[in-house]
């Protein structure tokens, strides 16, 4: 038997049209996307199929297009008969594991993702805030270079995202001289990113309290399948620490080297990327040679995912 971990992308995984070629072979994915542009109220089929780049780059546009994308996806993969054992997500993609588990309705999810996007775009000024990815380095060696430049502004570890890749968030200038540092001690790239805000750093606390009062609004459910959080790589152990979790992560770290390899402690075997792009997909590779990995985005990494892992049944 294999045990199948789903795992959702977050924010920078968008593209234009994300999603359109399921979406016009099932139904079920169809269907997703009408029910999301009923809740929000804008045309999320030509907001993923035709939007224009800067449109989808608007973090409030970009958030509920890629959830929307992969439960139209997932949907797809229910059909086919796929059956998930655990999920997680990255940064947004929790969301999207959320929906996958039942522990959230996916209009709620939809809804609650646009404005979780205006308030992370909000809690700091354009240009103060940015991003980069630190390619090549311990961790051990980063956190050194960022307390030499905390002097600077805050500068803090956003994403742990595989062996060799961290990247870092804060103010701008701290953000500059944290990067000079690392490349003097040594680290192979550093790769600023195409981000209007610091996520996952202590900035955006305004935006994690404004999240907590809509929040207060969702009725959460028990999970139907374990969820991985992003704060703490740890099992969600019920629907009450769901709301907690959420709002942590929006100025935490995300701990996903580590959430990947609780699921392969936990006997997971296999794991399928189910949205837009191949980032994750990279990441688990790098993390473990010793498990199956795949990713879904349209007709072709469908069918071939299925029929494989088809395959892997029957053999097993």
């Amino acid at each position: 038997m294999i045990k199948i971990a789903c795992i959702f992308p977050g924010q920078g995984a968008q593209y234009m049209g994300m999603g359109k070629e399921i979406a016009e072979n099932y139904k079920v994915a169809m269907d997703v996307f009408e029910r999301a542009s009923e809740k929000l109220g804008i045309d999320m089929k030509k907001l993923c199929f035709e939007g224009n780049e800067e449109d989808l780059k608007m973090t409030e546009n970009t958030q509920p297009s890629i959830l929307t994308t992969s439960i139209a996806i997932l949907e797809v993969l229910k059909l086919k008969g796929l059956e998930l054992s655990i999920a997680a997500g990255l940064s947004l993609g929790e969301y999207s594991a959320l929906v996958a588990s039942n522990a959230i309705s996916f209009e709620d999810a939809v809804n609650v993702v646009k404005k979780r996007g205006k308030f992370m775009q909000e809690a700091v000024p354009k240009g103060q805030g940015t991003m980069a990815a630190v390619m090549g380095m311990d961790r051990t060696e980063i956190m050194q270079c960022l307390k030499m430049a905390s002097g600077y502004g805050v500068v803090e570890p956003a994403n742990y995202n595989c062996p060799g890749q961290v990247v870092i968030a804060g103010h701008t200038k701290a953000i500059e001289v944290a990067c000079k540092l690392l490349k003097e001690r040594g680290a192979k790239k550093i790769k600023m990113l195409p981000v209007s805000a610091p996520f996952h750093s202590s900035l955006l606390k305004s935006a994690g309290e404004k999240l907590s009062e809509e929040l207060d609004k969702i009725e959460f459910n028990d999970m139907s399948i374990p969820i991985v959080a992003n704060v703490n790589a740890q099992i969600i152990n019920n629907k009450y620490e769901i709301k907690k979790l959420l709002v942590e992560q929006v100025s935490s770290s995300v701990l996903w080297e580590d959430s990947i390899k609780n699921m392969i402690s936990q006997g997971v075997d296999t794991f399928i990327e189910v949205g837009p792009g191949k980032s994750l997909s990279a990441f688990v590779r790098k993390i473990s040679k010793d498990v199956s990995v795949y990713n879904v985005e349209d007709i072709e990494s469908l069918d071939s995912t299925i029929e494989s892992i088809r395959e892997r049944l029957e053999c097993n």
